[in-house]
């Protein structure tokens, strides 16, 4: 039965690790006023019929803070990549010379940066409502056992207070994320 508890415990813990990921990931797309190729890489755009992430469609740098660089492989759909991001609706300027697609990202004003900040604080709220979610499956699941007589009530209190404590921990680490974010959308 112990097993079991480890095995519980160490999936919650990693469906809590990969909930973190995708709050990381989803940062990557808050713009800061500093170019990074995560702002673009999942602009959808039209390859042939199909939407297609430009990331599986060409190599993204930033040779600058305010410039993104988009080199297709196939330089006959740059102007497909181009109509992508302007009309991506995140408000950045797409310019193709035929080569390259130069992604200028405009500064931010105090009021762009506060809504970014806000609308990473209601992504990481979000986050939080998985992770709880995540905690209620396996108190539900511990008490289950409780109640059907596999453990006893110490073991149940136990096992209920290390969830509890491995929710913390993930909780302060999501609080720690959208912190570092906040500072560095706002510092621009």
């Amino acid at each position: 039965m112990i097993e079991d508890f480890i095995q519980l415990k160490k999936e919650a813990n990693e469906r809590m690790d990969k909930t973190i990921q995708h709050l990381k990931d989803e940062f990557k797309k808050l713009r800061t006023g500093r170019a990074h190729v995560g702002m673009v890489e999942d602009i959808r755009f039209d390859f042939y019929g199909t939407l297609t992430p430009i990331r599986q469609a060409a190599s993204i740098n930033t040779p600058d803070p305010h410039t993104i660089v988009v080199d297709a492989w196939d330089k006959s759909i740059l102007k497909a990549i181009e109509k992508g991001v302007s009309e991506s609706g995140l408000g950045f300027q797409a310019a193709n010379d035929g080569k390259v697609i130069r992604v200028s990202i405009p500064p931010l004003t105090e009021e762009t940066k506060r809504d970014f900040v806000k609308k990473a604080k209601e992504i990481a709220e979000e986050i939080k409502v998985t992770i709880r979610n995540e905690r209620r499956d396996i108190n539900n699941h511990v008490k289950k056992l409780s109640k059907d007589g596999h453990i006893g009530e110490d073991d149940e209190r136990r096992e209920l207070d290390d969830i509890q404590k491995v929710t913390d921990n993930h909780i302060k680490t999501i609080d720690d994320v959208v912190l570092k974010k906040e500072k560095e959308i706002m510092e621009v």
